[in-house]
């Protein structure tokens, strides 16, 4: 009948829904196009990067091969054929040119001290790294997070005072002096190794090799607690302090007092309003707490002999080892590199209003 009211039944749309909207607005041909421009961008960092690193090297007196002589049973003429084999004798930038042009292809050179590709050495190491930098980063979201609510919600009361406490002693506490304090309490109590990612085989027991697989994961498990905790220190406070500050600013906004005024209750105004909103600049922290974490991971593989990247790049410059020290700076910066590039994809994935098509 003509001017009758229709009645319109209303369509459930499912929350997988809005997940794949938002994917095909992150992925969307700007993002695309975003992160083409920055893969490209790299090119000319990872450039300079390994350039600087060439001539730095170089200006150290002598070369892998200077620690050689004068001892007995080795020729200077066939040091100085060593040298003209490994082109040691060439200036730095053909040596250089020559290196680039073999990346290309594939060969990123031969460790002179460790006497294995450079490859396969940077493929053994680079797991221990992102082990411990990406455990460590878990460890301080899954802690600053819940506690910068925490003490956001008892602003000024003797939680937040004794939080802020331990997050400014935290922060301006060294990272080597931490791991040393680490290494001090593990060498007196014997309730943590020192020094390794596995048990080495003893007179007791077989070591790593021998235990089953939950026992290896554990055994990983058991030497990397004292290094993630020195490395996620920093990263716990930093958070906590940026967390609580976004929550009190977010806590005074208009839509947060018109939840409130529609009766919700304070744990869904948190975690329903003011968190959601709150969470994005810690995304875009995210970058810059990835180029810490892979310098300070450096610091404490170095102090703490955690078999990764930092430690093998500190004994290749050590040693003088041109190849090895360069390709775990490439490496090292591509790790930079990938780490930013996801935080900025995961900021689009967070809050829709980020678009990168200018």
């Amino acid at each position: 009948m003509k001017g009758a009211l229709r009645v319109v039944t209303p369509v459930a749309i499912s929350p997988s829904f809005f997940v794949e909207m938002r994917l095909a607005l992150v992925f969307s041909f700007p993002m695309l196009k975003f992160i083409l421009r920055r893969i490209l961008a790299a090119i000319p960092l990872l450039l300079a990067s390994t350039l600087l690193a060439f001539a730095v090297i170089q200006l150290a007196p002598g070369d892998f091969l200077t620690k050689f002589q004068g001892q007995p049973g080795i020729r200077q003429e066939t040091l100085d054929a060593m040298r003209e084999q490994f082109g040691l004798t060439q200036p730095w930038y053909v040596q250089y040119l020559k290196w680039l042009w073999n990346v290309l292809h594939g060969n990123f050179g031969y460790s002179f001290d460790k006497k294995a590709p450079v490859f396969t050495l940077i493929g053994q190491k680079v797991y221990y790294t992102l082990l411990l930098a990406l455990t460590s980063m878990l460890m301080s979201w899954i802690i600053a997070i819940p506690l910068g609510v925490l003490i956001a919600r008892k602003r000024n009361g003797f939680l937040d005072r004794f939080a802020n406490f331990w997050a400014f002693a935290g922060i301006s506490l060294p990272g080597f002096f931490m791991a040393l304090l680490a290494m001090r309490y593990a060498q007196q109590t014997g309730y943590f190794p020192v020094g390794g990612a596995t048990s080495a085989p003893s007179a007791t027991s077989g070591g790593y090799e021998s235990l089953s697989h939950w026992g290896k994961i554990l055994d990983t498990g058991w030497h990397l607690f004292l290094p993630t905790l020195v490395l996620g220190v920093r990263g716990v406070a930093g958070l906590m302090r940026q967390m609580r500050g976004n929550i009190l600013d977010v806590l005074g906004e208009n839509y947060v007092l018109a939840a409130r005024a529609r009766g919700l209750s304070e744990r869904k105004v948190i975690w329903k309003h003011a968190f959601r909103n709150s969470i994005n600049p810690l995304i875009t922290l995210l970058g810059y707490e990835i180029s810490g974490l892979l310098a300070g991971a450096a610091l404490v593989e170095a102090v703490m002999s955690w078999p990764g990247l930092g430690l093998m790049l500190l004994d290749a410059v050590q040693a003088e080892d041109l190849y090895l020290a360069v390709g775990s700076l490439v490496m090292g910066t591509i790790l930079l590199i990938t780490g930013n590039l996801i935080a900025d994809i995961l900021l689009a994935y967070a809050d829709p209003r980020i678009r990168y098509d200018s």
